[in-house]
């Protein structure tokens, strides 16, 4: 199985620009004027150009809205400084709505895109996720 990220934008070459600028990655192919494969993640990430207002499917009642919006998907760039990310992805054109602050197991931050879409910059630290894991060792 694989997992391909893709982000709906209104503006194809703006989201390429912050998506390279921000965090750099490349584009490997380009779909016309629709559409862009970028690599650098760890997984593909795809910006598809559709129109604002126009239904992402037949069964919502709304359409496409690139102003801030929450999302319960969203992208973490896990990065070896939190702090030198942020202040180059909000170069690039994000907002940064929380600075970074520290857990047991590292520091986050929280932005969006230019797009609307919220997302995370997150450096492990110590043990990262393991300082805060249980291990499950078999279901109930």
């Amino acid at each position: 199985m694989q997992v391909l990220i893709n982000i709906d934008v209104d503006d194809l070459d703006r989201a390429i620009q912050f998506y390279r600028d921000g965090f750099g990655l490349e584009v490997t192919r380009r779909f016309g004027g629709d559409g862009a494969e970028l690599q650098g993640a760890g997984v593909p990430l795809y910006l598809l150009r559709k129109a604002q207002g126009t239904r992402p499917a037949g069964t919502v009642a709304g359409g496409r809205d690139y102003a801030r919006h929450w999302t319960p998907v969203h992208l973490d760039f896990v990065v070896d400084d939190v702090d030198a990310a942020v202040a180059t992805a909000v170069a690039a054109g994000a907002t940064l709505e929380d600075p970074p602050h520290t857990h047991a197991w590292g520091r986050i931050a929280h932005l969006c895109d230019p797009f609307g879409h919220g997302l995370c910059i997150l450096q492990f630290l110590g043990q990262g996720y393991d300082a805060v894991s249980t291990v499950e060792n078999s279901p109930p």
